[in-house]
């Protein structure tokens, strides 16, 4: 195929610098947290190419162009052109896929998408799931009418904000065999967060875990506003892995009142809930809470403020409640 010869003839003109493992770090980024990741991974396959210098440049709107034409013909959705502008070398195009407007570096001659940013100055660490972290900065948020579980005393206290309809939110779960797989095609070390944190962590009284809605994907309304009535029923952390196994249907209100029943709700109680509409106004408090501390994309964990971006392995969060547990 002429692609597969494109493909070898970058491959030998890309120069390999040793300089490590390193994070993808751009402060911007929300590949991992909605679903373009699944509609151009190729691109990501083909166009991992360094090309120095604007030689051949041409206008950001030609590259914008170029851009939403490739992810157009992968058949899996429109993309449409939100802004462009010229941003370190590159030109920074932003799409709207799916409902979530997303920035990709596109290089100045408008023919390679750039799917890894090497921070020179050692400023970065390594991560295997290309989600990026920000540890330095410590986030102030607070618990209060969220889904909580675990010792109120405890020393760690680790937020996760997520969307019942993203698909990266449950593989961190590890709730979904579907996602499972998928992440562990890519990476076989890899273990999810929410899973192993509860029995590692949780369970034990070592860390308190809190639940915040994000939107990442098409939004998980239905399920999230079930999962607010039930944990007035404290019922909430019986739903959540449900709702992640099942989460096809998370846009259908049935479909997650039947879940609900199967975890013991009172159907009467529920249903008064959801009808007094009480928790409309949560999911614009919460995705404002998110945007404050730095949520770019869903998952999001912060691990007592200290921001995690991503389904990252759990090593990673673990590493860090260790750090926090020793402090």
């Amino acid at each position: 195929m002429q692609v597969d010869k494109n493909h070898k003839e970058m491959k030998e003109e890309t120069i390999e610098i040793p300089i490590g493992k390193w994070l993808y770090a751009v402060k911007h980024n929300k590949w991992m947290s909605v679903s373009i990741v699944l509609a151009i991974a190729l691109i990501v396959s083909l166009f991992f190419v360094f090309n120095g210098g604007s030689a051949g440049g041409v206008s950001g709107d030609k590259a914008a162009s170029n851009l939403i034409d490739f992810i157009n013909a992968q058949g899996t959705g429109q993309a449409e052109l939100v802004s462009v502008v010229e941003k370190d070398g590159m030109y920074e195009v932003t799409v709207s896929f799916n409902g979530q407007n997303i920035p990709v570096l596109v290089t100045l001659d408008g023919k390679n998408l750039v799917s890894n940013v090497v921070p020179l100055d050692g400023s970065a660490t390594e991560n295997t799931d290309g989600a990026g972290t920000d540890t330095n900065t410590i986030a102030d948020i607070e618990i209060g009418n969220s889904p909580s579980i675990g010792n109120e005393k405890a020393k760690v206290v680790v937020f996760e904000f997520s969307d019942f309809s993203c698909p990266f939110c449950a593989a961190a779960s590890g709730d979904n065999e579907k996602m499972n797989a998928y992440m562990k095609q890519n990476s076989p070390s890899w273990e999810p967060i929410v899973t192993n944190l509860m029995k590692e962590y949780v369970d034990t009284g070592k860390v308190r875990f809190v639940a915040k809605y994000s939107m990442g994907h098409s939004g998980g309304h239905p399920a999230q506003l079930v999962g607010w009535c039930l944990n007035e029923q404290k019922l909430y952390w019986k739903f959540y892995p449900k709702a992640f196994e099942n989460q096809d249907d998370v846009e259908d209100l049935d479909k997650m009142k039947a879940l609900a029943k199967g975890v013991g709700a009172d159907m009467s109680k529920l249903q008064t809930c959801l009808d007094s509409k009480k928790y409309d106004s949560q999911f614009d408090k919460e995705q404002n809470e998110g945007n404050a501390a730095g949520v770019q994309g869903t998952p999001a964990f912060f691990v007592n403020g200290r921001l995690v971006s991503g389904a990252v392995p759990y090593s990673q969060i673990k590493a860090l409640i260790e750090q926090e547990l020793n402090a």
